[in-house]
């Protein structure tokens, strides 16, 4: 898929590829071994604001839908500025999604959703991937959504 193609699919869904993130502690945003790119968590940034909170508190699931799917889109972020484009993206292998939830909530699948259904409408086929979507207490900066990845590339 080229970079035309990819920028064709965001501008379908209104969606805007944001600036890679610097990464907020000691790590490195993507770390590339073999064919395969390890992407480090990502955090719902929304502009310069954080979507905090937990769901089955203070956040909705559609607002954690949303956190998901931004996440998501910080993801391919990072693997474009790794890999200097997204057409050297073979395959979404697989995504951790962390869901910031209250021992009640149990719509973490519905939560993940938002990341998982925007690597199909980008990538097709090759977006469908393994998951796991995981209920936690607490995430970094009090985030209520983390996604991280580990994505096929070629040269």
């Amino acid at each position: 898929m080229t970079d035309a193609e990819i920028d064709a699919k965001l501008a379908e869904f209104d969606l805007i590829l944001p600036h890679a993130a610097v990464p907020i502690a000691a790590y490195v945003p993507v770390f590339i071994v073999g064919r395969f790119a390890h992407v480090s968590g990502q955090l719902p940034f929304i502009g310069s604001d954080l979507l905090k909170g937990r769901l089955g508190d203070n956040v909705s699931l559609e607002e954690g839908v949303k956190a998901a799917q931004v996440c998501a889109l910080m993801i391919l972020a990072q693997l474009k500025a790794a890999l200097g484009s997204l057409s050297r993206v073979d395959r979404v292998v697989k995504l951790g999604i962390f869901v910031s939830s209250t021992d009640k909530f149990t719509d973490q699948p519905k939560v993940a959703n938002g990341a998982s259904e925007l690597m199909v409408a980008v990538f097709g086929e090759a977006g469908k991937h393994a998951r796991s979507a995981v209920g936690v207490p607490v995430l970094p900066l009090g985030a209520a959504v983390e996604v991280d990845a580990i994505v096929a590339v070629h040269d």
